[in-house]
């Protein structure tokens, strides 16, 4: 280990020691917090509401205070857009992460305190590499650059110092300044609204850095990678970065993209570290080596609570705090955070695979799923099986939505794979029938509407051409960014306009 590297990993190791507090005392940790929340809170227009100042439990605060969505609390962020203060959260907000909502085309504008920047997005990226660092003594990690790409950045209409963007965009633009020796691009550039200028010249800058770390969404950073060796007329990143140990990777499942991230970097050095920061808050971190699931980050100033699945659409229902979990059931999440979202339904799910310490796995988005026959079919699902199927097929996927074919006109209800390979397979109804199998081992809803193609017939795959999901984002206007591909959907809307394209 390099000095500049291993100075910053003993300062790491002293927050290392505090994660083991939360470990050890996760319900009391989330319990005190929450008794905090409400305390900063009370003066606010909302906590006066609630009279969040009289709150004595968790109880009572799941009786009095409503869940909430983005359009529950819409008129008190359109409200602090405008300029209006104390009405979420106790401190001023300027900042908004702009989000465009996986499965709505409206944006969201999320409120983004200075507590939530500090305590929230910032102690995650440090926490990110602390428990690298501790997993990996022979790190070089700071004796290089990080390569981070970011999102674009705007300035409101109202005249209020109001900014928003992408989560990405708003972190890299609160940086301190020395974190600008050890990263690349130049802010200019990680910073560009045009994403097809912003991968090509992130690429000329970046290939005679000595990068060691990148961090980013898998299908953007990807297309940058390609991008790179076509310009240097090399065959693999290592030629280029020979020092690259780690992808700090987001956003959306890496499964489908690990085997192509394989393929272009060999160096059996490298390392992949899932994390789970969205526009609401940074929740989760990949703490071992050998697992992929991630460590639920406690102390963050976020409470979670959890609603089983099948619960969601009900007007009434069940939500349990952190103790009443279980494991390998699909929670939709629900969170308050020190932003002042109080109960916010974020829109996605997990499941838990450990419970001491709390561990979970990004299972997919509540309105992203099929559930147009009763297959209740999940995005975990989907994944899962087109990893089974990729690996029978020797095939690779690099982007994919599937959506429903309803009964009409004399057709078959079945399912549409519109998918776009990297590796395509030799035989695609091969393929089609692996995926079939693995969906009905997967779930077991699906399994009896297929029984005997009484309800359901094997699923049609059609192979899109190379890059038909990103003409469709152009066109959507949704290049770049936390923008991604809806896996799953209920209707037939995204599938129509992705086979106009072609």
């Amino acid at each position: 280990m390099a000095i500049l590297t291993s100075v910053v990993s003993w300062f790491t190791r002293q927050r290392v020691h505090q994660i083991e507090l939360f470990l050890k005392y996760p319900h009391d940790v989330q319990r005190d917090l929450l008794t905090n929340l409400l305390n900063v809170a009370k003066n606010t227009e909302y906590g006066r509401l609630y009279d969040f100042e009289s709150i004595r439990s968790t109880e009572e605060f799941q009786q009095r205070v409503p869940l909430n969505s983005y359009d529950t609390l819409k008129p008190y962020i359109d409200r602090l857009r405008k300029g209006e203060q104390q009405l979420l959260w106790s401190s001023d907000i300027s900042w908004f992460s702009k989000s465009s909502g996986t499965t709505a085309g409206k944006s969201k504008f999320i409120p983004v305190s200075s507590e939530s920047l500090e305590e929230c997005h910032y102690k995650g990226g440090k926490d990110m590499l602390a428990l690298y660092l501790n997993n990996h003594e022979d790190s070089n990690l700071f004796d290089g650059y990080s390569m981070g790409m970011g999102g674009s950045l705007n300035v409101a209409d109202s005249g209020k110092d109001m900014f928003y963007g992408d989560v990405s965009a708003i972190l890299m633009r609160n940086l301190p300044f020395w974190a600008e020796f050890f990263r690349v691009p130049s802010l200019d550039i990680a910073l560009m609204d045009k994403w097809e200028e912003k991968i090509e010249k992130m690429a000329q800058t970046t290939i005679k850095r000595d990068v060691t770390s990148i961090a980013g969404v898998p299908s953007w950073t990807l297309l940058l990678l390609k991008r790179i060796l076509e310009i240097t007329n090399k065959k693999d990143i290592s030629e280029v970065w020979p020092n690259l140990e780690v992808f700090f990777h987001g956003g959306v499942s890496f499964t489908p993209y690990r085997k192509q991230f394989k393929t272009l970097i060999s160096s059996p050095k490298m390392n992949y570290v899932e994390t789970y920061n969205a526009s609401e808050g940074f929740f989760g971190i990949q703490d071992t080596v050998d697992g992929d699931d991630m460590l639920l980050m406690l102390d963050y100033g976020i409470f979670y609570e959890f609603i089983p699945l099948e619960d969601v659409h009900n007007e009434n229902p069940k939500i349990l705090t952190l103790e009443h979990v279980e494991l390998n059931k699909n929670y939709a999440i629900v969170i308050t955070t020190n932003a002042g979202l109080w109960r916010y339904m974020i829109g996605d799910t997990v499941k838990f695979t450990s419970l001491s310490p709390y561990r979970i796995k990004i299972s997919g988005r509540t309105k992203t799923f099929i559930n147009a026959f009763g297959e209740e079919l999940i995005e975990d699902n989907a994944i899962k099986a087109l990893a089974i199927a990729c690996e029978k097929t020797s095939s690779e996927v690099l982007d994919f939505t599937a959506a429903p074919i309803y009964l009409d006109e004399g057709k078959h209800a079945r399912h549409q794979w519109l998918i776009e390979f990297a590796k395509p397979p030799e035989d695609l109804q091969y393929f089609s029938e692996v995926l079939d199998n693995a969906l009905k081992a997967q779930n077991s809803d699906y399994e009896a509407k297929r029984y005997q193609d009484l309800m359901l017939i094997l699923p049609e795959v059609i192979a899109v051409p190379e890059k038909t999901f990103y003409k469709w984002l152009k066109q959507s206007g949704k290049l770049g960014g936390q923008h991604k591909i809806p896996r799953l959907s209920n209707d037939r809307r995204i599938a129509d306009e992705i086979l106009e394209i072609i």
